[in-house]
C-alpha cells in the first residue's frame, strides 16, 4: 500500500475486534502481511487465537493475565504486561514489515491507566507512512480519535446478554 491510514473502532456495542479481524481477513485476501497485538486479552481463550495460526500472513501476540483488569489503580502486573505489549507493538509498527497492524483493546488499556495516551499519540505520528493501524476498544480518548483518518463507533441497541444469554464459543470468544 501507498498510503496506511489509522482507524479507530470505538464505543459501547459490541463488534469492535469482530470489525479489525473482517478487515484483516480483507487483507490477507489480498496477499497482505497483518500482525494482530492483542492488550490485556492474553490467556483468554478466544477463538480469533485459533484462526490466526491457520491464516497465512496473519501473526497475533496477546498479551494479559487472562483476567479482566478491574482494581483501580491497576496492578504493577497489570501495568508491566501492557507496558510490554506496548514496547511489542512499537517494533512491530516502526518495522514496517506489515501492511496492517491492529493494537486490540489498546483504548481500554489507556483507559484503565495501564499506557499513557501520549505515548499511543506518539506511536500513530511515527508509523511508516504505509502502514494501515487499527486501534480498537472502549473508551476512545479524544486525542485518539483526533489523529486517527477513520473512527467509527459502536454503539449498543440491543444484546442477548441483557436477557442473560451467556457468552458463546465461536460467536462471543
Amino acid at each position: 500500500m501507498e498510503t496506511g491510514l489509522v482507524q479507530v473502532y470505538t464505543g459501547e456495542g459490541k463488534g469492535k475486534t469482530s470489525a479489525a479481524f473482517g478487515l484483516a481477513l480483507r487483507a490477507l485476501g489480498r496477499g497482505l502481511r497483518v500482525y494482530v497485538i492483542q492488550f490485556i486479552k492474553g490467556g483468554f481463550d478466544y477463538g480469533e487465537l485459533y484462526a490466526a495460526k491457520r491464516l497465512p500472513n496473519l501473526e497475533l501476540k496477546a498479551f494479559g493475565q487472562g483476567k479482566f483488569v478491574t482494581q483501580v489503580p491497576p496492578s504493577e502486573q497489570d501495568i508491566a504486561l501492557a507496558e510490554e505489549a506496548f514496547v511489542f507493538a512499537k517494533r512491530v509498527v516502526e518495522s514496517g514489515e506489515h501492511d496492517v497492524v491492529v493494537l486490540d483493546e489498546i483504548n481500554v488499556a489507556v483507559h484503565l491507566g495501564l499506557l499513557k495516551v501520549e505515548d499511543v499519540v506518539n506511536l500513530v505520528k511515527s508509523k511508516p507512512k504505509h502502514v494501515e493501524l487499527i486501534l480498537t476498544g472502549r473508551y476512545a480518548l479524544e486525542e485518539i480519535v483526533e489523529i486517527a483518518d477513520l473512527v467509527t463507533e459502536m454503539r449498543e441497541i440491543k444484546h442477548p446478554f441483557a436477557r442473560g444469554v451467556k457468552p458463546r464459543k465461536g460467536i462471543e470468544y
